[in-house]
């Protein structure tokens, strides 16, 4: 199974290197890669929603979202699954950026870029919308610039998901324990 997993995966793979390279995507990949990088752009997000009173709540979703991808996908699967990336598998490809240091799966470029797309989705669906076609580029920038698998961003797009859902059904029960506590002191 893992076989016709990895067979799949470096088809895909092959393929995006084969057809879909040009000097235009070969400079805007890595610029949607980068937005990604430590999830900063949706940290970025995730600050301004908190500073807002009106969405604030939905930007301390998104930090629950980011900070259980974190624990799951980077302290927790990486270093267990430790997966070698396609990159320093086949050192025949030129890369377009930095070789990553970590592991490979499951991707967390895609992981927390759905898990923050997944929450605004819910909680906005016009916001949401831009939010899910921006962790569609990252996640597709991850291939295309040869640094996952296919598996790995499928991977990452369903733990992201989780996550969002788990942060969603977290958030409200914790603010709503903590609103008791407080009456209750008072």
């Amino acid at each position: 199974m893992l076989s016709a997993i990895q067979h799949i995966d470096i088809f895909i793979l092959n393929l995006i290197q084969n057809n879909l390279h040009s000097p235009f995507m070969d400079k805007l990949m890595p610029a949607i890669t980068f937005l990604g990088n430590g999830g900063a752009i949706w940290v970025i997000i995730a600050l301004l929603l908190v500073v807002s009173k009106k969405h604030r709540v939905t930007g301390i979703m998104v930090i629950g979202a980011l900070i259980i991808c974190l624990i799951i996908g980077n302290f927790t699967l990486k270093p267990i699954i430790a997966r070698a990336r396609p990159c320093w598998v086949n050192t025949n490809i030129q890369l377009l950026v930095s070789s990553p240091r970590d592991y490979s799966f499951p991707s967390g470029h895609t992981m927390s870029s759905f898990a923050v797309a997944t929450v605004l989705f819910l909680r906005n669906r016009r916001y949401g919308l831009w939010a899910l076609l921006l962790a569609a580029l990252i996640s597709f920038s991850r291939l295309y610039l040869y640094v996952h698998y296919p598996s790995d961003v499928a991977a990452g797009l369903v733990l992201g998901v989780a996550a969002s859902c788990l942060s969603l059904k977290a958030i409200p029960a914790i603010i709503n324990s903590s609103v008791k506590i407080q009456k209750t002191r008072r």
